[in-house]
């Protein structure tokens, strides 16, 4: 196999014309490596891209920990992250067995890479940019269908039917045999063909179905649906795949992806009367996710516009919560903290709550607000947002206390620092006033955060306690899934994926005395404010961008599919080209971890 053969395997080469990888390939020079021989060593000038044809190359961590990032084997690239950055190797790579490298050299490969939009794309490690769409021209219908729609044999009585749609509440049933689309029933038909014409209900659905419906396929757009619609006025169109019937598209969905907006949501929990009805507002969240995110927002936007929801949620109880008890005895603030305190909810969230009280609150007081507090994770439960399972919520008395007891909770786990004061600090820190009376808690974020940046033995505990939390790296495959239970052969895009980042991005907020509570927020700021390099701030900014939007679409996939959304995120759906980013942006993730215990932000 010559080089152009061996480099047409491997992505993002496999996606040039044959012609043009013939006269790049040309610029390769092999080069042998002996085993325990360096390549290249960090802090060394980035001499260009190797691609591993035969051994195996170690990539050691550039902060002196000599921490293995990476073992890499054949058709594996190393050395781009130099080359793009600074000019300067990133880290160290070492051949561990005799190897057999392709080595372009870096003036060939950086003008490649300023030439072709793709090349820059894959090696810069970062996604191509996506355009949030603003109209159904540019959305797919897999973005708006209902997926697994209501199917029923030529033979069902019509009354079956009836039945079927009435309880499943829908407008349509698809009459299918052999996976094929016979005909279609909607409401309508029931009303103009059954009960208008007295015929009899016993009689079989392909009595009344309409023939040969119009369907279009998982790629059409949605102003294909639309036009359709409106040129043969019918209001529902089947959506047909390469495995047969994969949704449909009602003209209910076209309204609610045109109209339906966050907005939407807080207008109707604003005007909600009791928790039932808030429930049925907060059940339309998934769709919503799945539209946003179909739509091309960015992660920051859709989490940002979700949390959003769950504020209006909280709030909305509290106000109810209050017309059922009577005006507070005395002022009080209901906080968020978790992903609702940092603005980062996704399809998936528990609740992670506490109130502090005016310090003129006494015992008796206590009762009014363990009611109120009740009221509102109760409701919040209903709504969606589980209990959190380490009771941090406003129910636990721990969570619901005067300002000086907090301020003194503070005090306490700044000064003694443990286990579980670092955990306890590290859910607090993102606090966010959500309802009451915000000047509770006006002072108390930048006192903490100059006690915290001055006590060096309580950030070092928390920079080690933000290790427990490791990006999912295996040495041999590159990217580690889990391996048992549940979820086995999935990465925890949660805990393993955001997480970490999260961590660290608290870690810089303490160093620098930084307000900002959202994640990516408080990286941006750590990067301005010299807490971190620019290339360390950008690397880490675009691995956390890389990964939380991935998290998301994982998410917006289930939605589509009639699924729960979850953490959970098998590799397997994701393409090369994705799998080599995330596996990359991983290694930048422990490596700024590494920087951390070392005190230092730059790489």
């Amino acid at each position: 196999m010559n080089t152009a053969e061996f480099l047409a395997t491997i992505p993002p080469w496999a996606a040039m014309p044959p012609a043009e990888l013939d006269v790049i390939a040309a610029s390769f020079v092999e080069r042998v490596v002996p085993s325990a021989t360096p390549v290249f060593r960090a802090g060394s000038p980035a001499e260009g891209l190797f691609v591993i044809v035969s051994g195996q190359v170690q990539i050691i961590d550039s902060t002196g920990s000599g921490e293995t990032l990476a073992l890499l084997g054949p058709r594996n690239t190393f050395g781009e992250r130099g080359l793009i950055g600074d000019g300067t190797a990133q880290v160290s790579a070492i051949a561990i067995t005799d190897a057999t490298l392709l080595m372009l050299p870096a003036p060939r490969f950086m003008a490649l890479v300023d030439k072709e939009g793709t090349l820059h794309d894959f090696f810069a490690r970062r996604r191509p940019a996506r355009p949030a769409v603003k109209s159904l021209a540019e959305t797919r219908v897999a973005a708006l269908m209902s997926t697994d729609p209501l199917t029923i044999a030529p033979a069902t009585p019509i009354a079956d039917a009836a039945r079927m749609l009435r309880d499943r509440k829908i407008s349509s049933v698809l009459v299918t045999e052999n996976g094929s689309i016979l005909g279609i029933v909607t409401v309508r038909d029931m009303t103009g063909r059954v009960v208008a014409a007295e015929l009899d209900p016993r009689r079989p659905v392909a009595e009344i179905m309409t023939t040969e419906p119009l369907t279009l396929p998982a790629d059409a757009l949605g102003s294909d649906v639309l036009h359709a619609m409106v040129e043969r006025q019918i209001s529902h169109v089947p959506i047909v795949g390469p495995a047969g019937v994969a949704g449909i598209v009602t003209k209910t969905d076209l309204t609610r992806f045109q109209a339906e907006t966050s907005a939407d949501l807080i207008g109707d929990l604003a005007a909600a009367c009791d928790v039932p009805a808030m429930k049925a507002v907060t059940a339309r969240i998934p769709k919503l996710l799945a539209q946003l995110v179909g739509a091309g927002n960015r992660h920051e936007v859709v989490t940002r516009l979700i949390t959003d929801i769950a504020d209006a949620v909280t709030r909305r109880l509290l106000r109810l919560a209050e017309g059922e008890l009577g005006a507070p005895p005395v002022p009080y603030l209901w906080l968020a903290c978790g992903s609702q305190g940092r603005r980062e909810q996704t399809g998936v969230s528990d609740q992670d709550n506490c109130l502090i009280l005016d310090d003129a609150a006494t015992k008796d007081d206590d009762a009014y607000f363990a009611a109120l507090a009740r009221f509102v994770a109760d409701g919040l439960d209903a709504c969606g947002y589980v209990y959190c399972p380490g009771e941090m919520m406003a129910t636990n008395p721990r969570w619901r206390q005067p300002v000086a007891v907090w301020r003194r909770y503070f005090t306490g786990w700044i000064d003694r620092p443990d286990p579980m004061a670092q955990m306890l600090a590290s859910v607090m820190f993102d606090l966010r006033p959500i309802g009451g009376t915000a000047s509770l808690h006006a002072g108390l974020q930048t006192e903490t955060l100059e006690a915290a940046s001055r006590n060096s033995i309580f950030v070092a505990h928390m920079v080690s306690n933000s290790l427990k939390h490791a990006p999912p790296l295996n040495l041999l495959r590159g990217i580690a899934t889990l391996r048992s239970g549940e979820h086995r052969n999935a990465l925890d895009m949660k805990l393993n994926g955001v997480v970490p980042i999260v961590d660290l991005g608290r870690i810089y907020a303490l160093r620098g005395r930084l307000t900002p509570v959202n994640t990516r927020a408080r990286l941006e700021a750590a990067q301005a404010a010299g807490v971190i390099s620019d290339k360390g701030g950008h690397d880490l900014i675009d691995a956390y961008d890389l990964i939380a939007q991935m998290r998301l679409e994982h998410q917006a996939r289930q939605v589509r599919e009639g699924e729960r959304p979850d953490n959970f995120m098998r590799p397997a759906v994701l393409s090369e080209f994705e799998r080599s980013h995330l596996r990359n942006a991983f290694v930048v993730v422990r490596q700024m971890q590494a920087a951390a215990t070392q005190g230092r932000g730059v790489l």
